[in-house]
């Protein structure tokens, strides 16, 4: 039976030939005179009309009162990095299918919420974190919804659009943008916006966001009401609505809006349920790293979200992390990203047997006892490094895993320590930021280390406001050097403006920021690199380090696929914002704007080898070589 009620045979039809949108389950005979509910109906004209015809699929089961709605969700907007480090096919619809009651549609059981990817079965984590914030959304739905409440709120608001209507003497005074398209997106702001700092009289924005949104606002009766997304203006508060207005305020004004809790406001039912949970559903997925994958509350992080999804520390949802299974990956991330488990594992020694762990282990381990499912054997609230430690020095090395089985490799760790095991999921599961190993033919020669590392750790709210301010000031590349023992923490907390906090190491002699440098001797000096030194180093000091790494001969890069030493030194290469806000003193640079700085790269030397000391990042032939090694890999989208 198709969506007009035609009864469809198997002669006519076998299945195959069906539209795509269209894919019927025909159970025993064919009942013609089976009754549909005209709301789901027109709910589903709805999502064609407003997104396509292959955005909604319909099947139903013959003589069953069941019907299942497939709901297309378009996920291109994604950069293909954030997709990678996600785990999702980015070029491949998610899934989300309902099942409802053919004939009481809105007024029948609640349905039941299935997300997948198709081609995307095994790992699809984000799926698990994504239907229960779509079973969620629905049952807080389905308490006040029904088929009559439906056609009244869209009676209601269809009487604000009339010719004479509110909405037409609002939308007169407060218009100001062009229209917005309805295909799903990540916010952009077009280069035409961007050239020249036009006032408003001149400035047309084409694209604010490449995805569907709406303004919710209220009638002065207290009713939501909002704009659909293909309406020919987006009204902006009178009181942030000035004559004349700056592209930075323009952009402040964007961001603003998208801040917050945007992402859990309730779309309107003007267009039905189906579009309602869909609008619902773009809004929730570009923001799904900076909610517990548990629990859906907001991350309370020193520096905001990260680019992968995590769980909170709250306990219950440490449990409920562990009893979902979710952390039982560490056998997968061995067998493809080798290199970066042993990375990470390094990190967290390096700060585990710092002196100021007390200060730089954050986040401390989150970690249920294996033979105790209801306590924790580490917890964040009753530290205790001496047992930490001892579990990490029963961590078997990378290299030994990747040899043989990692079932025998986990009894032997699990004879050794049964914590072990459980605090290397932990090491691999916390991990917020994106880290590939990149092969011979992609690292910077120059570096001389064969550890190179594409980091990528800014969530994609983060990385477009980057690349709002890259199209209006420009961008370069600079180092960040920082002690190895950091590293541990600015993977999961970001990297942070430390000045004039506990976490400060070197001083601040040049005001508060972040501080990188283009001359890759100042950066190693940071690092540690030789015999760190926890102050600021002095220009004279500085200069002696920088001609003493001159005299180092520079060997071939040892091409180890593994760490061989715990006598570790690290840089990044960081691109920065060059906005007036970047201070430059010489050769030091302090970004004050953390917003402004985005890491790249990462290179590890091992015993005391060293890059190149002449490395200058503003150097032509540099920048050009670090453009070929970056490729599109960042600026894929």
């Amino acid at each position: 039976m198709d969506i007009k009620g035609q009864c469809w045979t198997d002669e006519e039809s076998d299945g195959e030939n069906e539209p795509e949108q269209f894919l019927y389950g025909i159970q025993g005979s064919c009942a013609a005179d089976l009754y549909r509910h005209p709301q789901l109906d027109a709910d589903i004209e709805a999502v064609k009309d407003i997104y396509t015809d292959s955005a909604v699929s319909v099947r139903e089961y013959g003589t069953i009162d069941d019907v299942d709605i497939d709901l297309h969700i378009n996920i291109g907007f994604l950069d293909e990095e954030v997709a990678t480090a996600w785990k999702v096919i980015r070029t491949e619809p998610i899934i989300l299918r309902l099942h409802f009651s053919l004939s009481q549609y809105l007024d029948g059981p609640e349905p039941s919420v299935e997300v997948f990817q198709p081609s995307n079965k095994e790992g699809f984590s984000l799926g698990l974190q994504l239907k229960k914030i779509l079973s969620t959304f629905t049952s807080q739905q389905w308490k006040h919804l029904s088929n009559e409440f439906l056609k009244a709120q869209q009676e209601k608001r269809h009487s604000w659009f009339k010719a004479g209507g509110t909405i037409k003497k609002f939308r007169a005074g407060l218009s100001i943008f062009s229209p917005i398209p309805k295909s799903p997106s990540f916010p952009l702001i077009q280069d035409t916006v961007l050239k020249g700092k036009l006032s408003v009289p001149e400035l047309r924005v084409t694209r604010l966001m490449n995805r569907s949104i709406s303004c919710t606002m209220k009638n002065p009766k207290g009713e939501l009401f909002s704009y659909p997304p293909n309406s020919q203006t987006v009204a902006v508060p009178a009181a942030r609505a000035p004559a004349q207005i700056t592209t930075r305020q323009l952009i402040e004004l964007f961001f603003s809006s998208q801040a917050g809790g945007h992402c859990k406001n309730i779309p309107t039912l003007e267009y039905g349920f189906l579009v309602q949970i869909m609008k619902y559903s773009e809004q929730r997925i570009p923001t799904l790293n900076e909610y517990c994958v548990v629990c859906d509350e907001q991350h309370v992080f020193q520096n905001g979200s990260m680019l992968k999804p995590a769980v909170c520390t709250r306990e219950l949802c440490v449990f409920s992390f562990y009893t979902l299974g979710v952390m039982s990956g560490a056998a997968e991330e061995v067998a493809t990203g080798a290199e970066v488990v042993d990375l990470l594992v390094a990190m967290c020694r390096a700060a585990l047997e710092s002196p100021r762990k007390s200060i730089i282990f954050e986040p401390y381990p989150s970690v249920v006892d294996p033979n105790d499912p209801k306590t924790l054997a580490f917890n964040p609230k009753k530290k205790n490094y001496e047992r930490l430690q001892k579990a990490l020095d029963s961590v078997m090395s990378i290299r030994e895993m990747t040899q043989g089985s990692y079932l025998e490799i986990k009894k032997q760790m699990d004879k050794l320590d049964p914590l072990a095991h459980p605090l290397l999921q932990w090491i691999i599961s916390s991990n917020r930021s994106h880290i590939v190993k990149l092969p011979l033919s992609r690292q910077l020669k120059f570096m001389h280390t064969s550890h190179q590392f594409l980091l990528l750790s800014s969530p994609p709210a983060k990385e477009a406001r980057f690349r709002t301010a890259k199209k209006l000031y420009g961008s370069t590349f600079a180092f960040h050097g920082s002690h190895i023992e950091n590293w541990h923490s600015v993977l999961r907390n970001g990297l942070v403006n430390a000045s004039y906090t506990k976490l400060q190491l070197h001083g601040a002699a040049y005001g508060k920021g972040i501080y990188l440098s283009p001359i890759s001797s100042i950066s190693f000096g940071y690092s540690g690199m030789g015999k760190g030194q926890h102050r600021m180093p002095t220009k004279d000091e500085l200069v002696q380090r920088y001609n003493r790494m001159n005299t180092i001969p520079q060997s071939r890069p040892i091409q180890s696929r593994f760490l061989q030493s715990r006598n570790l030194n690290c840089i990044a290469l960081c691109e920065v914002i060059t906005s007036k806000d970047l201070q430059k003193h010489g050769n030091i640079w302090v970004c004050p704007v953390s917003d402004h700085v985005c890491t790249r790269f990462f290179f590890v030397y091992e015993d005391g080898q060293v890059g190149d000391a002449n490395i200058n990042t503003q150097e032509p032939k540099v920048q050009k070589e670090i453009m070929r090694v970056i490729g599109t890999q960042i600026y894929s989208s």
